[in-house]
């Protein structure tokens, strides 16, 4: 991806305070969908300060991701409650079906599945969500169907 400094033009909107790292954060991901390297580069450029600050900052909030997401991202739920109502089976069929592991995009761009600690939604538990939307009280039945939907890219 080649970003150029007009795609940037919304850092003007901020100071140049480092209590500006993460709402520029959110709003590079907001944009470009992740945080390319070179933006963080041109973001400790415009805040002066060490490109390590920037991805220290980056790194310990889980909702920063530096690559590209698919366009369903598939989040199963790990929390104590899910795991002890089945989270692992539900995991494991998603791995099957999608061809990939946790953390990880297919190839062709169209689904990204993450491990999450805790959705919040415990007495629903296992939980998945999908772009947000969350399912709960899942069988492994109810996962390959809504797991195919998306592969078919007709998840609703």
């Amino acid at each position: 991806m080649v970003i150029e400094k007009k795609d940037l033009d919304f850092f003007k909107e901020y100071t140049t305070e480092s209590s500006s790292i993460i709402p520029l954060l959110q709003q590079i991901q907001d944009k470009f969908g992740y945080l390319p390297s070179e933006t963080l580069g041109e973001l400790a450029d415009y805040l002066d300060v060490p490109l390590s600050r920037i991805y220290g900052v980056a790194t310990f909030y889980s909702q920063f991701n530096f690559t590209p997401l698919g366009k369903y991202v598939v989040k199963v739920c790990h929390g104590t409650a899910c795991h002890v109502n089945g989270a692992v089976d539900i995991a494991d069929e998603l791995i099957d079906i999608f061809g990939i592991k946790e953390e990880e995009t297919t190839s062709d761009g169209l689904i990204t599945l993450q491990s999450v600690a805790c959705l919040g939604c415990c007495s629903l538990a296992p939980v998945v969500s999908v772009n947000d939307k969350v399912y709960g009280n899942l069988t492994r039945a109810d996962v390959r169907r809504i797991a195919k939907k998306i592969v078919k890219d007709e998840f609703e």
